[in-house]
This record gives structure tokens, C-alpha cells and sequence, in this order.
């Protein structure tokens, strides 16, 4: 049996590039942070301020093509 330790040595902890993505294209468009996670159907964008959520709102599409993605993209405030 594998020890805990070897077992997480093994882990890729690396984020999904669908979220490196997001992440990128709004810190360099807005210079502001975003928490991203991934359904199975939808990606989820949580935003510290209603102001980024509605700016992003109008960038859906131009997000959706640089994370490369055809999943829904859901956007929350809190």
C-alpha cells in the first residue's frame, strides 16, 4: 500500500488551463482578481464587486474563446 506521502508526490495540483485562462484574461483586461470553478457543464466566475461582474457580463464571449471552452460560463458576486 502507497503512503500518503507518495501518493501526493504523484498528484498534479496544477490548475486547469481553462482557469489559468480566465484568470489571465481578466487580471490583464481589468487588473482585478476572479475565483473560477469548473462543472461538469458550467464554469463559475465569483467577483469581490458587482461592477467587475457587470463588466464581464459584456466580455462573455471574448472569455469564452481564450479559455477555449464551450461550457457555459456563470458569473456570481460575493
Amino acid at each position: 500500500m502507497d503512503s500518503l506521502n507518495n501518493i501526493l508526490l504523484n498528484k498534479n495540483f496544477d490548475e486547469p488551463p481553462e482557469i489559468a485562462a480566465v484568470k489571465r484574461y481578466v487580471e490583464r483586461h481589468f487588473k482585478s482578481e476572479v475565483n473560477v470553478k469548473i462543472c461538469p457543464q458550467v464554469i463559475i466566475i465569483s467577483t469581490k464587486n458587482a461592477a467587475l461582474a457587470g463588466t464581464l457580463r459584456m466580455s462573455l464571449r471574448e472569455l469564452q474563446t481564450a479559455a477555449g471552452t464551450d461550457k457555459k460560463l456563470v458569473l456570481r458576486i460575493g
